[in-house]
């Protein structure tokens, strides 16, 4: 008998056995991925649980990548708000108009941000180490946007392996030579002179035209300042009290020989010390280290945890008592002409303010007050009456991006019945000059 062999039917077989074969790969697959689960994760030698050899190390993959480019957007965001301020300000100035203090939209927006958490994160980023091919693009890229000198710079730029490091750079020997007239006094940094002048009634600081803040609220109420001010006031009423009594026609012979050799002593001679002051604004792009203006005797540190407004040039016509406000460290003492005292101001993402005469002091720093009446840190700096001598233009600290320095300083000074005279202190310099660090601010002579 024979049989007729179906083609369909051996299809049919041949099909089965395939079906079969996937039906048991999907089921092998499927227990490995069962018993897998049930076995506990690997541990690493370090102690913390990762299946792969970067995970164990806690290495993120996206860090750099994302810090890159966070660090690129806020570069390109800077320097569009950079171009339209100065060509802003720029067209004002040759229209001769002057800001006025006008609080806007973007002023009452700028006090709701948490600014301090935002420039403790961009510290963060600008902290964060780029790869070395990496690094000569970056910093070229700021340095392109915010007109920074390359030349000056002390190192390769690979050798800076962060935006912090980039920021915060020394320069070759020679760059910033320091003005040697022992009779003048220096800048301290480099950048815009925002206001000068001599402190008048009242020892108010004009930050815009029609506003004003004062010297106490800027330095701290327990600043020594008042009390210097009133001891030269009484020395200079008993001054005139005694040319008053060397003018009076009554006086004898006897009363003449008698008399102090003070009282013989010419105005000019002694001449009285005014309060001057100098605001110097450092752009993003500036040299950010800051020097010593004089030869003098830091004897106190104060440190004011304040808000972290911007201080351009639009921040100081929209916010009141900007730098009052802001965080900021202030150095006082004291040096051959009496009383000085700089303050560097923090603003957004320069939160960070290092001294190097106190490396261990640490600003911006999170903080459980959100008021602003807490007192201020002091330190007073050993030993006590002359703490720590700095000679012109040692290096006293640092901002990790820009920001400004107010001077207040005591100099020789104009009387009041005098135009000229060539001992009195005057400024070289006027509102808008670009400056650098180790050139003379102003002048004074000896008699």
């Amino acid at each position: 008998m024979k049989f007729r062999f179906c083609h369909r039917l051996a299809a049919f077989a041949h099909q089965t056995t395939v079906n079969h074969q996937r039906i048991r790969c999907r089921f092998f697959f499927l227990r490995k991925l069962h018993s897998a689960s049930k076995q506990p994760p690997r541990v690493s030698l370090n102690g913390s649980g990762g299946s792969s050899s970067s995970d164990s190390k806690g290495n993120n993959p996206f860090l750099v990548p994302g810090a890159t480019v966070a660090t690129i957007f806020m570069l390109g965001a800077l320097h569009a708000r950079r171009i339209y301020s100065d060509k802003k300000i720029e067209e004002a100035r040759e229209s001769g108009l002057e800001f006025e203090l006008q609080p806007d939209v973007k002023a009452k927006f700028l006090m709701m941000l948490p600014l301090r958490s935002i420039s403790r994160f961009w510290g963060f980023l600008s902290s964060t180490e780029l790869p070395v091919w990496l690094r000569p693009y970056a910093h070229r890229a700021w340095a392109r946007a915010f007109h920074s000198n390359l030349e000056e710079v002390a190192l390769p730029l690979d050798q800076y392996a962060s935006a912090k490091d980039f920021f915060v750079r020394s320069l070759k020997e020679g760059c910033r030579p320091v003005d040697s007239d022992p009779h003048s006094l220096t800048s301290p940094v480099d950048g815009t002179i925002v206001r000068v002048g001599e402190l008048k009634e009242g020892v108010m600081i004009e930050q815009v035209k029609g506003f004003s803040y004062s010297v106490s609220s800027l330095l701290g109420a327990g600043s020594f300042l008042p009390l210097m001010a009133a001891k030269d006031r009484h020395e200079q009423d008993v001054r005139k009290q005694e040319n008053n009594i060397k003018d009076e026609s009554t006086k004898s012979w006897w009363r003449i020989s008698l008399a102090s050799p003070k009282l013989r002593e010419s105005p000019s001679s002694c001449p009285m010390k005014g309060l001057f002051y100098c605001v110097i604004y450092l752009r993003p792009g500036d040299y950010h280290r800051i020097h010593s203006p004089v030869d003098w005797n830091v004897l106190l540190r104060r440190h004011f945890s304040g808000r972290l407004y911007p201080v351009n040039e639009r921040a100081t016509r929209t916010i009141k008592n900007l730098y009052v406000e802001n965080e900021r460290v202030v150095l006082e003492g004291k040096w051959q002409e009496g009383y000085i005292a700089m303050a560097a101001i923090g603003a957004t993402n320069i939160g960070s303010i290092e001294l190097f005469i106190e490396p261990t002091l640490r600003t911006n720093q999170p903080r459980k007050k959100l008021l602003q009446s807490e007192a201020p840190e002091e330190r007073v700096y050993e030993p006590e009456g002359t703490g720590v001598l700095l000679k012109k233009g040692d290096e006293v600290g640092v901002f990790n991006m820009g920001s400004t320095v107010v001077l207040v300083f005591q100099a020789p000074a104009l009387e009041k019945h005098e135009h000229q005279s060539p001992s009195a202190f005057r400024f070289c310099v006027e509102k808008g000059d670009r400056i650098r660090t180790g050139e003379a601010l102003g002048h004074w002579h000896e008699l």
